[in-house]
């Protein structure tokens, strides 16, 4: 008798627990949004999310609901949404250092048909600047095509426009161009330019410490820019992008599967930061366009640098370790390493 006592207490304790857990009953609201509100320096190539507490119903999840404004202009672009997570992708590049607001209104809707008791409105400011990209300062690291600390190594033949430059190793730590000696330098019927390393006649050797202390220089600038315009990227997949102008930051490597356009002016500058290594597939190529400058676009790469067979590279790169251009790799630009350069049958060109 005392069980059928307890039998009523217990079911309302269940409804009660169960009530306590369900979250589809009520209007939804919005628990999260990517970015913050009020939150400055947001990537110009940053997806919007707000999350909501309730699963939605997707038909009520638009361009119609979520909207991106830049002032009293609507910014194209499409939504998705997926879990319980409104994604606004802009078709656009956001503007540099500007203001937007994203607002999730009340026409988005849970499963029960259950809309948002108000507007959700968050409001961020974009990184970058609207002022030009400086160029990062090469000192007289510029005045050469290949720098490197240790070795500078060639297999099979190259053929190398402007001046190569090795220390603090000896002149023996650069093979396979043949060279042919002379006071303070030397010369390579592969290289279009002289060879210079640490052990030469003077005054190539403080020549060669002060342009390996430049390109350490211009490693840290690069490295150290603030305010990207564009984080991860292609979460580090470039391939088959168009680059406008701008700082690009990964945390992590970056690869080149297929062609890449770098598309803008003369006197625009490019700088990408990569905390991996940089991997560039065989027979892809790079292009400039617009009139875009190879010797305004420096590739920052705390890791490896691989351009792979029959490839074409655009630019100055500046590597922490390694340069490796395999077999028929091309450049249109510096390698400017802090470990080795190795070389096989490549075209090296001064931008």
């Amino acid at each position: 008798m005392n069980t059928f006592k307890f039998i009523p207490v217990l079911l309302l304790f269940t409804a009660l627990a169960c009530k306590k857990t369900d979250t589809s009953t009520g209007n939804p609201t919005v628990t999260s949004t990517n970015p913050a509100n009020n939150v400055t320096g947001v990537a110009r190539n940053q997806q919007i999310e707000f999350t909501f507490s309730q699963a939605m119903d997707p038909s009520t999840i638009n361009d119609s609901t979520f909207i991106l404004m830049q002032g009293s202009t609507k910014v194209a672009g499409t939504v998705t949404y997926s879990g319980n997570t409104a994604i606004f992708t802009p078709s656009v590049i956001l503007t540099a250092a500007t203001i937007y607001t994203a607002t999730i209104n009340t026409g988005a809707k849970n499963l029960s048909g259950m809309g948002l008791s108000a507007n959700s409105v968050k409001i961020f400011t974009t990184g970058g600047s609207v002022s030009t990209l400086t160029a990062v300062d090469l000192g007289t690291a510029g005045n050469y095509v290949i720098v490197a600390k240790t070795a500078i190594n060639n297999n099979s033949t190259s053929a190398i426009t402007g001046d190569l430059g090795l220390s603090p190793a000896a002149t023996s730590y650069i093979t396979g161009l043949s060279l042919t000696n002379a006071t303070g330098y030397a010369t390579s019927a592969q290289v279009t330019g002289k060879i210079y390393a640490a052990d030469m006649a003077a005054p190539t050797p403080i020549n060669m410490t002060t342009a390996v202390n430049n390109m350490v220089t211009a490693y840290n600038d690069a490295a150290g820019r603030p305010s990207p315009d564009f984080t991860e990227l292609g979460t580090g997949n470039i391939g088959g992008k168009t680059l406008a102008p701008g700082l690009y930051k990964w945390s992590s490597a970056v690869t080149i599967p297929t062609d890449v356009t770098i598309a803008g002016g003369l006197n625009d500058v490019w700088i990408f930061q990569i905390s991996g290594n940089l991997s560039m597939s065989s027979a892809v190529h790079i292009t400039l366009s617009g009139g875009a400058q190879a010797k305004n676009i420096f590739w920052q790469v705390a890791g490896q640098a691989t351009l792979g067979t029959t490839s074409h590279f655009e630019g100055i790169i500046l590597s922490m370790t390694g340069i490796t251009l395999q077999t028929g790799a091309s450049i249109n630009g510096r390698a400017l390493a802090q470990t080795a350069v190795i070389l096989d049958a490549n075209a090296v060109t001064t931008p």
